[in-house]
């Protein structure tokens, strides 16, 4: 089966298109929708379950690598197996004039899994595993509370992980994968969940006729 990936002008490089000169289609997603439940698979196996050769599947896979969509490949654990039962978000306000000691001092921190600079009422988030509640509350208060950038925490313990993906996919339906009929077949139109769009320069014309008293 030959590769139906859209060859990507020479210097241009758009957001949803991997340098190498390919563009993302439906048949990339499929491949990373399998990744995600099944980072060793097989590349025969991979070929199989998306519908196109082993040599194709083979090719779309090591572009991914290339050109750094797939950057790389883990082990999920889990967690309780291995001794660290309770997860936990911890909400902090930094001192501005103190980040890059915020940063360095979450880096010294093996329970910490996650962090991320947030808006709203806190500066950060972060995520937290560990084996108790009282270690929660020793990392809080013996260890975050002490750091000098830290003004103040709000700590949220997690009863139940309902969903954890891996990573997550486009959901809205890509122009090239349209179905033939749709708005999108319509010049100057495009498709966003249920509502349907058209580009001025393109509408415009048609929108005056509309709006002109019939004769």
């Amino acid at each position: 089966m030959e590769d139906q990936s859209t060859p990507e002008p020479p210097g241009e490089r758009r957001s949803g298109r991997i340098g190498i000169g390919l563009a993302l289609d439906s048949v990339h997603f499929k491949i990373l929708d399998v990744l995600r439940a099944q980072g060793r698979i097989s590349v025969a196996a991979l070929a199989d379950r998306v519908g196109v050769s082993r040599a194709n599947a083979y090719t779309r896979l090591e572009a991914l690598r290339a050109d750094g969509v797939i950057n790389g490949f883990s082990a999920r654990v889990d967690h309780s197996r291995i001794g660290l039962e309770i997860c936990a978000l911890i909400f902090v306000t930094v001192r501005q004039e103190l980040w890059k000691q915020f940063r360095t001092a979450l880096a010294q921190m093996p329970e910490v899994e996650y962090c991320a600079v947030t808006t709203g009422q806190h500066d950060a988030m972060i995520q937290i595993r560990v084996a108790d509640v009282s270690a929660v509350h020793r990392l809080v208060t013996d260890r975050l509370s002490t750091i000098p950038a830290v003004r103040a925490t709000e700590t949220v313990i997690i009863l139940d992980e309902v969903l954890r993906r891996p990573y997550v996919l486009p959901s809205v339906p890509r122009p090239t994968d349209a179905a033939p009929g749709t708005p999108q077949d319509t010049p100057g139109a495009s498709r966003f969940g249920m509502t349907r769009f058209i580009r001025a320069a393109e509408g415009r014309a048609d929108l005056q006729r509309a709006s002109e008293p019939e004769e």
